[in-house]
């Protein structure tokens, strides 16, 4: 079959490469991809965001499954869009996505169904958020309802950090209308893992655990990211653990969202915290994560190509979804600046890489000829190896064959959390 990819980003990169090695799957296009995809995929060059702009081009095309992965379009129905059109889709509808596009709405059905989660007020009034934040207990956590690119979440130490960013959100509009509303949450403490799960609304299957890295720097210093890296599996999530977040919250999240008229069907992307009071959900989100799809579908060792359809037929059940022994470390290589402003066009250049490490590209593209930077996050180099620290080592490794003017990456991936006790 033909299938079109949704998106340009080092997640995209990675869905590709697990579909390509499908015997189901003939062709792939991409829309819009980026240099890396492009050696894999026919790129086509439409704003993913632009719905029927999308749904025009698809029926006119030979494309016979549909994977949409960005938040946006989710948000946005293109997948409700799709199938109206008798195209099949891969991808929460839009009812379904909001359980990532409005942490409001998260928040407040985590609390009416008693998944457990950090303790909150919901604010769209500045001056009264700013009397909330001026009594409240510090640390607290500050996120934007709305969607913005991974960073509307700001951690703030001192009262002081907190009245600021509330500035930055509801005044500034630093996230844009995204900011529009707040959530004000208690602050937690503990080792984050993020699980990602494939369900079709009546059967939910995690996948492997990964750890991610958002600050920019070593040591989880400087600002907040899309991600600089994560690893897989999570050194601390065991059998017991697995068995809790199933119990109270996987399954349930699925039930509630049953229940309000929201069947979730696709990727249900759990960021958990083990807490001195056990797990609690730190955010939902509605896809693959990035970068935790490019350590995860490397450890597939099932047909991506089957499990997309059977979420889509509602038949996940009967797949039986298997595991690669082994670990995998994804380092991002990051544009000099990146968060906040950074150039583009600079030249890269890849030396000779080791036979099993895999490129993802995320910031990419070609001109005259030449692979240049096109984004903040440009390149993810992932390695597989018998353990986390063996990967790491052969990442770095590969990390160092690379080079573009003001690239930075993080040096303490696959580091953390070796301490902590497995349950």
């Amino acid at each position: 079959m033909n299938v079109l990819v949704i998106g340009n980003g080092g997640r995209e990169h990675a869905v590709i490469q697990a579909l390509k090695k499908s015997p189901r799957v003939n062709k792939i296009y991409a829309m819009k991809g980026n240099a890396g995809i492009a050696d894999m995929a026919e790129l086509v060059n439409v704003d993913y965001c632009d719905i029927e702009a999308v749904v025009a081009w698809v029926d006119k095309s030979d494309v016979d499954f549909t994977v949409v992965t960005p938040d946006d379009p989710l948000a946005l129905g293109l997948v409700d869009a799709l199938e109206a059109h008798g195209h099949r889709a891969f991808g929460p509808k839009k009812c379904a996505a909001i359980i990532e596009s409005s942490k409001a709405f998260s928040k407040s059905l985590m609390k009416k169904y008693g998944i457990p989660t950090a303790a909150y007020e919901i604010f769209d009034d500045f001056n009264k958020a700013l009397e909330y934040v001026k009594t409240c207990e510090i640390p607290v956590v500050l996120k934007a309802d709305g969607l913005a690119l991974g960073k509307g979440v700001l951690i703030c130490k001192t009262r002081e950090e907190a009245i600021a960013g509330l500035k930055e959100m509801m005044l500034d509009k630093k996230f844009g209308t995204a900011g529009n509303t707040v959530v004000v949450e208690e602050f937690l403490e503990g080792p984050e893992v993020s699980v990602l799960s494939f369900t079709d609304g009546k059967t939910i299957v995690p996948m492997i655990t990964s750890c991610d890295h958002k600050r920019a720097l070593d040591n989880d210093e400087g600002l907040n990211t899309g991600g600089m890296g994560t690893f897989s599996p999570a050194p601390f999530y065991g059998e017991k653990t697995a068995k809790e977040v199933l119990e109270k919250i996987m399954l349930p999240t699925m039930y509630a969202m049953n229940a309000e008229g929201r069947t979730f069907k696709g990727v249900l992307y759990f960021g958990l915290m083990k807490t001195k009071n056990g797990m609690k959900v730190i955010e939902y989100n509605s896809r693959f994560g990035d970068p935790e799809t490019q350590v995860v579908l490397p450890m597939l060792d099932t047909d991506l190509m089957d499990v997309f359809e059977a979420v889509v037929d509602e038949r996940l059940e009967n797949v039986d979804i298997r595991w690669k022994e082994g670990a995998c470390v994804c380092v991002v290589l990051a544009s000099g600046g990146y968060p906040e402003h950074y150039e583009k066009g600079k030249e890269i250049t890849i030396g000779k890489l080791d036979e099993d490490v895999v490129l993802c590209h995320a910031g990419t593209s070609l001109k005259d000829g030449k692979l240049v930077t096109s984004g903040g996050r440009v390149l993810g180099v992932c390695a597989r190896a018998e353990n986390i620290d063996e990967a790491r080592k052969k990442a770095y490794a590969n990390a160092e064959r690379i080079s573009f003017d003001g690239m930075y990456y993080r040096k303490d991936i696959g580091i953390k959390y070796r301490d902590v006790e497995k349950e």
